[in-house]
């Protein structure tokens, strides 16, 4: 895997090269509005990740039972705007799928299915999100930050359970909008070298604020730390850690393949990664 990782960080490196060199051109200092893309790429450890599909369904442990015990591909790119020094709008694409294979070692129960013990199935989790942030800077001077705001993120779900003799299969797909606060830091200290965190969070039970017209409850929590080295005034590195985690639990509508509309999820990882930010 770490052979695999550094050629994706090489590869990414020289396609960001020939950026840097017409970066400073984008970004003329007296300008207002100035652009930023950000990249970073590591491995994601599960720490826990349970879920229960159907009130009468198992509550099925990924780590334990599903095969997620090895660390994962995990990437995400970003691209802000910042107008006047002080306002901050960040894009963020933020890929989660992991797919694994294993002999079940008891019953599992989804949606009214049951895959009996010592079924080899397929098991997939994906849970890519997209998510847009505001951001206001509360410190004038320019080379740092303590900013405060709101996110809204777009979860697109697709998680499903599948026999490897084709006979049983259950698939739940959902796509819907969670909102969050966040805050982020970043402070320099010597000429190069900066530290930095960031935090997207909230905890909410609301029918309204989740989007739903059912009662659901449900949490996010997306916080870093990471230090890092100013290369030149476009291009700036770092190494981050990351934890990356929420849960959901509620009624649902009532769906395809029996589904009685009912999940409980509750998920948490953690990941290394290195990255760039380009301006």
């Amino acid at each position: 895997m770490s052979r695999t990782i550094a050629r994706i960080v090489a590869g990414s490196l020289m396609l960001l090269l020939p950026l840097v060199a017409s970066a400073s051109l984008l970004n003329d200092p007296a300008n207002p509005v100035q652009f930023r893309a950000g990249t970073e790429i590591g491995f994601v450890k599960v720490l826990t990740n349970q879920i229960q599909f159907g009130r009468d369904g198992t509550m099925f442990d990924y780590v334990k039972e599903g095969g997620e015990s090895n660390l994962y591909r995990f990437s995400r790119l970003t691209a802000e705007v910042g107008i006047n020094k002080r306002h901050n709008i960040i894009f963020l694409v933020q890929p989660l799928d992991v797919t694994t294979q294993v002999l079940l070692s008891q019953d599992l129960r989804v949606d009214s299915l049951t895959f009996p013990a010592e079924t080899p199935v397929t098991l997939r989790y994906g849970f890519d999100f997209y998510r847009v942030s505001y951001l206001y800077n509360f410190l004038k001077d320019p080379e740092k930050e303590l900013s405060i705001g709101a996110s809204l993120q777009f979860r697109d779900a697709a998680i499903s359970f599948a026999s490897q003799d084709g006979g049983s299969f259950r698939s739940e797909q959902n796509v819907g909008p969670v909102p969050a606060l966040k805050a982020r830091l970043f402070w320099p200290f010597g000429r190069q070298s900066f530290i930095g965190a960031e935090v997207d969070g909230l905890y909410a039970t609301s029918k309204l604020i989740n989007g739903a017209s059912f009662s659901f409850e449900g949490s996010i929590l997306d916080a870093s730390l990471r230090y890092g080295l100013k290369f030149s005034e476009s291009l700036t590195g770092f190494i981050n850690l990351r934890y990356l985690g929420g849960n959901a639990k509620g009624q649902g509508y009532r769906g395809q393949n029996h589904s009685d509309g009912y999940t409980d999820n509750s998920l948490g990882t953690a990941a290394v990664t290195v990255g760039c930010y380009l301006k």
